[in-house]
């Protein structure tokens, strides 16, 4: 059966063809990526991915997007687009569809991709169990968190929203940081500080500490000089992320009783080098009476080029074709 398949994020929103059949996704063709401040809204997008791929769009269609799935109204907490789910089928002009979690679909996604498709990054390199939670979670535009309960015939993907539970300083440097944040946000959440975003807050936080006067400049900008090496601030603040990135990994890990842990993200892929020579598994284990605990659990990085598109065939999938 051949479906729409759709991610929409903060920055972007990815369209494919793909194919599923007997709860499982069986191809996806080459996406579309447009950006979301170039349309105005997601019907708008939807017809210009129809008038690229030049033919009728299949009338089914599963959607992942960057917000909490609930009510006939999701505001998306990234971006402006607005999306009513009981229009759905009549302004896209499809039968059926699925409306997921961009993070559900990425949980989808660490369900059905091959073991190919995951990179290592700590604790024992072993495939994941096949029964218990995988906790999947990733940096982008925001911080995403899913659940993925497995057991023997079936699995079950949990959307949450556990990027915006607080975010716990460990030390000087990090309780700096909050007080930083907490001026502008009062309750200064982890996706505050992993996330794309949050790079910022880091920097500066560093330039305050040794007294440097330094320009304003975006994450996208901090990020570019941190992985090119070219500023040693900014590769200072991106040590510091991973850092911030294994606690938070691990906090989660700990509250989900997770005995596999997935990064995933567009950011997670491109510090993927990073992530391992960096403090990320000494801060992922480092959780006091439950530290030898946490060392015995794989930590993977899931490598496929489109986890989010993937992911939203796969409910599908498992929706209506099995």
């Amino acid at each position: 059966m051949e479906i729409v398949s759709v991610d929409i994020g903060g920055t972007h929103a990815r369209f494919a063809l793909a194919e599923v059949a007997e709860g499982r996704v069986v191809s996806l063709g080459e996406p579309v990526t447009l950006k979301t401040a170039e349309y105005a809204g997601f019907q708008t997008a939807w017809e210009a991915f129809g008038t690229q791929l030049g033919r009728a769009l299949p009338r089914a269609a599963a959607i992942a997007v960057a917000s909490p799935i609930s009510g006939d109204v999701i505001k998306l907490t990234n971006n402006p687009w607005v999306i009513r789910p009981p229009l759905i089928k009549e302004r896209l002009h499809v039968d059926s569809f699925v409306l997921i979690n961009d993070f559900g679909a990425v949980g989808q996604a660490v369900a059905q991709v091959d073991q190919g498709d995951f990179l290592h990054l700590c604790g024992p390199d072993v495939p994941f169990p096949d029964h218990g939670v995988l906790t999947v979670c990733g940096p982008g535009t925001g911080l995403g968190v899913a659940q993925v309960l497995r057991g023997p015939d079936r699995y079950h993907v949990i959307e949450t929203e556990g990027g915006h539970v607080d975010f716990a300083p460990l030390d000087g440097l990090e309780d700096q940081l909050v007080k930083r944040l907490r001026k502008a946000y009062t309750r200064v959440s982890a996706e505050r500080v992993v996330s794309g975003p949050g790079i910022v807050a880091i920097y500066e936080t560093l330039a305050d500490i040794e007294h440097r006067v330094i320009p304003r400049i975006d994450d996208k900008a901090i990020w570019a000089a941190a992985l090119d090496g070219e500023d040693s601030l900014a590769v200072a603040a991106m040590d510091r992320f991973c850092l911030s990135l294994g606690a938070v990994a691990g906090d989660l890990a700990l509250a989900h009783g997770a005995n596999g842990v997935v990064i995933a993200g567009g950011l997670g892929l491109r510090l993927k080098d990073h992530i391992r020579n960096s403090g990320f598994a000494e801060r992922f284990a480092a959780k006091g009476r439950f530290q030898n605990r946490m060392a015995a659990i794989p930590v993977k990085l899931i490598t496929h080029p489109q986890p989010g598109l993937f992911g939203a065939a796969a409910a599908y999938a498992q929706e209506y074709t099995l």
